[in-house]
């Protein structure tokens, strides 16, 4: 993820900063993106680090593509040196991760979706599930979702879409999704190409009358990473607009 956010933010005139966290077994380690060498360092120290990083990079802003495990002590660590970032990675503690960033003077722009149409597709959704409570009361739900194997967590969009249809009047429990992770049930059953195997998320809705007569399908494919990180940047240019709003230096 992290090379396809540099690739747009380099076709949109922003400037990476030469630097990254990773894991310790590729601390040391370079890689070369849009011509631009990435240092990577490893979590030890990475407080002092990122903190000499703002030092001379005062307008930094961070970009979170990581793991559910740590999301909040990255969020914390942000927080503590007072740097704004970006969170694109789900899961985590949410409430604990929303307490952070508010209990700080820091600003964050926090979403499990950075896609801004499906975004789109989520607040029609829930449009329609204030204004039509229990309009789907007795339907039966069937939900399944595909993305690459190294997602290790329930798609967050799907969970967004689920709490719609639990207040359309729908019963339906998380454990309930099918997960597709296999790369051959991802290609033969679900439809994935082959070159997306390894960045995609493929999510289908299902609904079902009490009476078997009647069916609703919702459904939004999205292969490869593009869409992510052109809004991942357009999050970025959000915040730093508000960072000069509010009269800090940036």
């Amino acid at each position: 993820m992290g090379r396809d956010v540099i690739q747009a933010a380099v076709s949109v005139g922003l400037h990476p900063v030469p630097v990254s966290f990773s894991r310790a077994e590729e601390y040391g380690q370079t890689v070369e993106v849009c011509g631009k060498e990435i240092k990577l360092h490893g979590p030890s120290g990475r407080e002092s680090i990122l903190a000499s990083i703002v030092d001379e990079y005062p307008n930094l802003i961070v970009v979170d593509y990581t793991v559910p495990d740590a999301v909040n002590d990255n969020a914390e660590l942000y927080c503590k040196v007072g740097v704004p970032f970006v969170m694109g990675t789900t899961g985590g503690d949410r409430e604990r991760l929303y307490k952070t960033v508010k209990d700080s003077n820091v600003y964050a722009f926090i979403s499990p979706q950075m896609g801004k149409q499906v975004v789109a597709f989520l607040a029609a959704m829930e449009i329609m599930a204030e204004q039509f409570p229990g309009a789907f009361s007795g339907y039966s739900l069937q939900v399944m979702e595909s993305h690459q194997a190294s997602k290790l967590d329930i798609s967050g969009t799907a969970k967004a879409v689920i709490s719609c249809f639990q207040k359309l009047g729908v019963s339906f429990e998380l454990d309930q999704i099918q997960q597709i992770r296999d790369p051959k049930q991802q290609v033969e059953m679900v439809g994935v190409p082959e070159e997306y195997l390894n960045g995609h998320a493929f999510h289908m809705y299902h609904l079902t009358s009490p009476d078997q007569t009647v069916s609703f399908e919702f459904q939004h494919n999205v292969c490869g990473r593009s869409i992510y990180a052109e809004g991942t940047v357009d999050a970025t240019i959000f915040l730093a607009k508000k960072e000069l709003s509010s009269g800090s230096t940036i």
